[in-house]
């Protein structure tokens, strides 16, 4: 695979603080890359090094084999990035805003105005481009400088947290966009809070902690990482009469209890499902719902970044 961002060594420091310490990891052409990490485990720092905004302390970042530091026009040619708060003019119009980012870009006019007319019809805005974008909500701020950004048809789009405080009708339209873009070709390095997010939309991701990468692969490895932590979920119509039974199954190896509803953890779900079914036959149990169920990339990334960042996520 094309390796289209190269990171080796990656390290930036804060006076005495080091809040990047020796990062190294690839992303490929074409792929969804998920970065997640708790409030101050370095994650802004280093995207905010890869897309050119700070200075690394040590180590280089390459963007389609142009060093960030050495070829920083070069480099930054191939990426846009849509941050967090959209920072749109406020006082230009939706059109105006698209038409800019282009013209700053150096576009053909025509090229320009046919991609923007694309883009808007795509993205939900072709009935506002007449309308400020002070006038918008969040949501269609968001879409503004999506659409911006990919009006300049970059090779890597830069996208962090872009659902964060958006109403389902807009997230799902990011998501979509987002999707469509991969399907493309598009490579995308996506920074994000939402484990759902980033387990169904990445292909990969890594989990930054205290500065350093604790695990990078895609979401289904990592879960079975902590292959302990699957369990099998069942539901009673009555509560049993004595919860030893279910704990002293063969390969449970821990059980949490509420009512009817039990977590049998184990590295076996199937064969520990087997065999509630048959103590269910032997004691007379009506089972009213059985399944198994993998760790979520939640609880991969609280098992990664430690308990004490539970309330961060």
């Amino acid at each position: 695979m094309e390796a289209v961002i190269q990171v080796k060594n990656l390290s930036r420091n804060f006076g005495r603080l080091t809040v990047v310490d020796r990062l190294n990891f690839e992303v490929y052409k074409g792929e969804i890359f998920g970065f997640l990490g708790p409030n101050g485990a370095g994650k802004t720092t280093t995207v905010r090094m890869l897309t050119g905004v700070i200075t690394p302390s040590g180590g280089t970042v390459e963007i389609e084999n142009h060093d960030i530091i050495k070829e920083p026009l070069l480099s930054r040619a191939h990426i846009a990035v849509v941050p967090e708060q959209a920072n749109v003019y406020l006082d230009l119009t939706v059109w105006q805003n698209v038409m800019l980012m282009g013209q700053l870009y150096g576009i053909d006019k025509f090229k320009l105005h046919r991609e923007a007319d694309n883009l808007l019809d795509t993205i939900g805005l072709k009935d506002r481009k007449r309308q400020k974008a002070c006038e918008l909500s969040k949501g269609f701020r968001q879409r503004l400088m999506l659409a911006a950004a990919l009006v300049t048809k970059p090779d890597i789009l830069f996208l962090d947290e872009p659902t964060s405080g958006l109403d389902v009708k807009s997230t799902r339209l990011i998501h979509q966009i987002i999707t469509d873009l991969n399907h493309k070709g598009q490579t995308i390095f996506l920074t994000t809070h939402n484990m759902t997010e980033a387990s169904q939309m990445c292909g990969r991701v890594a989990i930054i902690h205290k500065g350093k990468i604790a695990a990078i692969d895609n979401p289904e490895s990592l879960r079975l990482t902590i292959s302990s932590h699957q369990y099998v979920e069942v539901y009673f119509a009555a509560k049993p009469a004595d919860c030893v039974d279910l704990e002293s199954l063969p390969n449970v190896l821990g059980i949490e209890a509420n009512e009817l509803n039990f977590k049998l953890y184990t590295n076996t779900p199937g064969r520990v499902a087997v065999e509630v079914v048959r103590l269910a036959d032997e004691k007379g149990l009506e089972i009213k719902h059985l399944c198994t169920c993998k760790p979520t990339l939640d609880e991969v990334f609280l098992h990664f970044t430690g308990k004490e960042n539970r309330e961060k996520v």
